[in-house]
């Protein structure tokens, strides 16, 4: 068994965005996606975008004061990224699980360990803390929206469902590929 690694998170803001971009980059194989996958409309071309693309899109974003998330620290060190923000921000991801609007739900959209550090428990410690602090801001509510089933990493950016149930979170609608879980604080 490894050892228990001393995990914190830190929120995104405008004076930690040069982190965003280590955790964001081809050298962790997270270069592409620049965690904006649920800030663009639909689903539809989203594969076709460039990372030129996402990039600016995450810039405007950082232009506009959106710092939609948490760093994940393991032992000092930079280990991970988890995306957090106010639900009804993402049209996109109310028209996908038809949630209705409510201005005290929050979401989480991305969870992302580095591959080195992933099945030591770090998503699940991370995840508490980001809940504690989504609490502390007010949250009334969290949703979550994890792939079920066997796959590979790369096909778990939401988080694991299992790390969610862990954390309290309850089925609100069942599907075979994507349930929506809420905790509800």
């Amino acid at each position: 068994m490894s050892p228990t690694l001393g995990v914190t998170i830190k929120r995104l803001s405008r004076d930690t965005e040069s982190e965003f971009v280590r955790i964001h980059c081809d050298a962790t194989g997270n270069g592409w996606c620049q965690c904006v996958a649920w800030w663009v409309p639909t689903w539809d071309c989203w594969g076709d975008r460039t990372a030129a693309q996402n990039i600016e899109l995450r810039q405007k974003l950082f232009r506009d004061g959106v710092h939609d998330g948490y760093f994940v620290h393991a032992d000092g060190a930079l280990a991970g990224w988890v995306q957090a923000w106010k639900r009804d921000a993402f049209a996109k991801l109310s028209a996908q699980f038809g949630v209705t609007s409510d201005d005290d739900a929050w979401m989480i959209g991305c969870v992302l360990i580095l591959p080195a550090l992933r099945g030591r428990g770090v998503a699940g410690q991370a995840l508490a803390l980001v809940v504690d602090d989504l609490r502390l801001r007010g949250a009334r509510s969290i949703d979550a929206f994890p792939k079920r089933g066997a796959g590979d990493a790369s096909e778990l950016w939401n988080g694991p469902e299992s790390t969610y149930a862990q954390l309290g979170f309850a089925i609100v609608r069942d599907d075979a590929k994507r349930p929506l879980l809420r905790l509800t604080l």
